[in-house]
This record gives C-alpha cells, sequence and structure tokens, in this order.
C-alpha cells in the first residue's frame, strides 16, 4: 500500500471521528483491522488490503496526532479561512485541512506533497471549488506558519 492509500484512510478515520466522536484508540482498534477492512473490501478498493508495517504506523501517528492538536488545528483554519468558522466547512474539507496541517508541522512531509495531496483528495472527495479554497487556505498558512 502506498503513502497515497494511507493518507486516504486516514482520512476517511478522521472524518468519521468527526461523527462519531470516540477516541483516537478507539477509531483505530475498530477501524484498522482485518476484519474492517474485510467488511469494506466490497465497497471501496482503497480497503482490499491492510497497510503494512510502515503505514501503519503513518496511519496511527497521522490519526491520533490530527485528533489531539484538533484545537489547534482548527485555530489555524479559522485564521487562515478568512470570513469563515471552522464549523461552517463541510466535514471533508475540514478534515483534508487538519490532515495537512497536522503532516506540514509535525510528521516532516515535505509542505509540497503534503499539499498536493490534500488537493488530489479535496477533487476526489468534494469539489474543485472546496479545492481551490484549502489551496488558498494552505497557501496563506505555510507561508505565516510553515515557512518562516
Amino acid at each position: 500500500m502506498s503513502r497515497r492509500s494511507a493518507r486516504e484512510i486516514v482520512l476517511h478515520l478522521i472524518f468519521s471521528h468527526d461523527f462519531l466522536g470516540n477516541t483516537a484508540d478507539e477509531l483505530l482498534d475498530s477501524r484498522l483491522s482485518g476484519d474492517s477492512f474485510a467488511a469494506l473490501a466490497g465497497e471501496c478498493e482503497l480497503y482490499e488490503q491492510l497497510p503494512a508495517a510502515a503505514q501503519i504506523d503513518y496511519v496511527q501517528d497521522a490519526v491520533k496526532g490530527v485528533i489531539e492538536h484538533a484545537p489547534e488545528l482548527d485555530a489555524y483554519i479559522e485564521k487562515y479561512a478568512v470570513g469563515w468558522n471552522v464549523g461552517r466547512l463541510s466535514h471533508i474539507t475540514r478534515s483534508v485541512l487538519r490532515l495537512c496541517m497536522y503532516e506540514t508541522l509535525y510528521m516532516q512531509i515535505p509542505v509540497a506533497a503534503s499539499v498536493n495531496e490534500a488537493l488530489e483528495l479535496a477533487k476526489k472527495y468534494d469539489s474543485d471549488e472546496a479545492a481551490a479554497f484549502i489551496n488558498g487556505v494552505l497557501g496563506a498558512f505555510i507561508k505565516q506558519e510553515v515557512q518562516k
């Protein structure tokens, strides 16, 4: 499984967290298992195989980190999504922004790679307009917070 696929799984998990409100450990235990993947494999090609060990580590670190740092990440979203309240954003847009911001701040993922992947996920799960919005927010965020 590629990092791209693992990132997509992370997006699914943090998106689910918005609705379920369970802990990161509960979410990972229930959804990052062979049984869960087998149940979802028929619906989504992404779940046809469990991630390799390195990708499982990435998924666990990213999910736990995004959930732990959600208030901080949401403050950045509020700051750089001028005129938008985090609560008004779609769950998928908010999840994509949180993931990319977390990766660039805490996981040493190259900024260009993380932003590119965020935009690809937005185009796949949201709209071109959402991708443009995410690009603008991330551009301002990176300019001010990452490239100091």
